[in-house]
């Protein structure tokens, strides 16, 4: 039986939630409330996790500290190579390829960048590394012995917080590109050398008025992801 919110039947309202959240690529400056802030965090932690680890922390960097952080952070992207704890994809290949192209085509398209324009898309990329002007950024951690149920915990964890988020009118960005930088992050920030840096997640409040966020990505449709399975066969 579908409950009730309101007017609302319960999934209708998850829907509206998951249906709304983008990956926000441009903020105002104005910070989020504590209050907000700490409202966000507490939804979060009702994440499900593996044996009910709670395999996350979360460093959070706010106001002129995120602003520094970010200054630092660009800096030593400019002149160093990648040192991630966790691998990156070795490649993306048939319908991950078609997806992850289609999604920087649709930003590159809002800006305004052409398809040659190194310079430009290399200007953008770097824009990760200032949080894109985002007013918090908390950066997420696991256990390095809990391995990949560790982070595959931190996935859902992020994933929560960003719905949470939505229902509090706080727009957010998961950003892997932090964790490519794992050790300049983890020395500046000071978490343990025992932790992974699984990724950052920007947030804020939107400036839609920017090219940026006016590009929504598409979803793979059930039959590209489901198989029912029957007496062992599939379909």
């Amino acid at each position: 039986m579908i409950e009730q919110h309101g007017e609302m039947p319960t999934d209708a309202v998850l829907e509206s939630l998951l249906c709304g959240r983008f990956s926000c690529r441009a903020f105002r400056e104005a910070p989020v409330p504590e209050a907000a802030i700490e409202r966000m965090f507490l939804l979060a932690q009702r994440t499900a996790s593996w044996c009910n680890s709670q395999a996350w922390q979360v460093h959070l960097v706010s106001g002129d500290d995120a602003t520094a952080f970010g200054c630092a952070l660009t800096e030593w992207v400019v002149g160093n190579g990648e040192t991630p704890d966790i691998e990156p994809p070795q490649r993306y290949e048939d319908a991950y390829r078609e997806r992850r192209r289609a999604a920087g085509f649709g930003l590159y398209g809002a800006l305004g960048i052409d398809r040659g324009d190194i310079d430009a898309r290399r200007r953008q990329m770097m824009e990760n590394f200032r949080f894109f002007g985002a007013p918090h950024v908390a950066i997420i951690s696991s256990p390095a012995l809990l391995g990949t149920y560790g982070a595959v915990d931190c996935g859902a964890y992020v994933s929560t917080m960003m719905t949470a988020a939505e229902s509090l009118g706080i727009a957010t960005i998961a950003q892997a590109a932090i964790a490519m930088h794992a050790e300049f992050v983890r020395n500046y920030l000071g978490i343990s050398s025992d932790r992974h840096v699984v990724c950052a997640v920007s947030f804020g409040f939107p400036d839609l008025e920017h090219p940026a966020n006016s590009f929504r990505t598409a979803r793979a449709q059930l039959g590209d992801v489901i198989s029912y399975v029957s007496s062992g066969q599939s379909r």
